[in-house]
């Protein structure tokens, strides 16, 4: 049976009093931030109608659900997300790989990368909508290309400048490309693949948002444009916290497989 020194044991006890306090600090500021939402719409310290309140918002979300709308929007705006984030992180690392593969095709992409990065890619909504068609396939589309190029520009910087010593050293020893990319450059790479996800479920979120304010019958996008139409401005703010939850959720996942990875 392993056995700790007294330092050690005192060492591992800060750790995890340390992620306690963290996540009970969390915890605190959530509660608070809604304590004093609740209160300041019930004290008039601002319009109730612009800002809403936690209660009013609970209770919109209770008529969706007995409308039986709920889970239609969240599941549109949901699946639209997820196959965005697949779609754009796929691609993405699999065109990181072949730019690291190909350093002349690497070096002649590479001011049209930084281009595209830049670009806002909501001007490129009335384009694919007219290409696609005004569903959800041009709103996937939206969501892969704003997550696609920073995950592809993000995953080859890490490639590049992954351990350029051992890469020399491994070419040095006769190790075919491959070898170098499997036992070098790919492990290396790994951490800057985890923030490159991390990123793209932000873009795939607002790429998904975006495109359903553009075109769309139904989504949590829908949701807000069409409250904020007729302004139900409960509606609005209910579909953000829907959305801060899935995002939260969806990120949260991330994490753990990196953790997963790291260990």
């Amino acid at each position: 049976m392993r056995t700790y020194s007294r330092e050690h044991m005192a060492y591992l006890t800060a750790i995890r009093n340390h992620r306690r306090g963290v996540r009970l600090s969390r915890a605190f500021v959530l509660i608070l931030f809604v304590s004093l939402w609740e209160l300041g719409a019930r004290l008039n310290w601002f319009d109730v109608f612009i800002l809403s309140c936690p209660s009013r918002v609970m209770a919109a979300i209770g008529r969706l659900w007995g409308e039986g709308s709920l889970f239609l929007h969240v599941g549109v705006t949901l699946y639209e997300t997820m196959m965005g984030f697949l779609l754009g992180t796929g691609l993405g690392i699999l065109l990181a790989v072949i730019l690291w593969w190909l350093p002349f095709v690497n070096e002649v992409m590479d001011p049209y990368l930084v281009v595209l990065n830049a670009l806002p890619k909501i001007a490129l909504g009335p384009v694919l909508i007219v290409w696609i068609g005004a569903g959800m396939g041009s709103i996937i589309v939206m969501a892969v290309l704003i997550s696609l190029v920073v995950t592809t520009v993000t995953v080859l910087s890490g490639f590049t400048a992954a351990a350029a010593e051992k890469q020399f050293l491994m070419r040095t020893l006769g190790a075919s490309k491959g070898q170098t990319f499997m036992k070098v450059v790919l492990p290396a790479g790994v951490p800057h693949m985890m923030s490159a996800l991390k990123i793209s479920v932000g873009m795939s979120w607002v790429g998904v948002i975006v495109g359903e304010y553009l075109v769309s019958k139904s989504g949590l996008g829908y949701l807000i444009v069409y409250g904020g139409q007729v302004f139900k401005l409960d509606l609005v703010m209910a579909s953000v916290v829907i959305l801060c939850v899935l995002a939260a959720l969806m990120y949260g996942g991330v994490a753990m497989l990196e953790k997963r990875f790291q260990k």
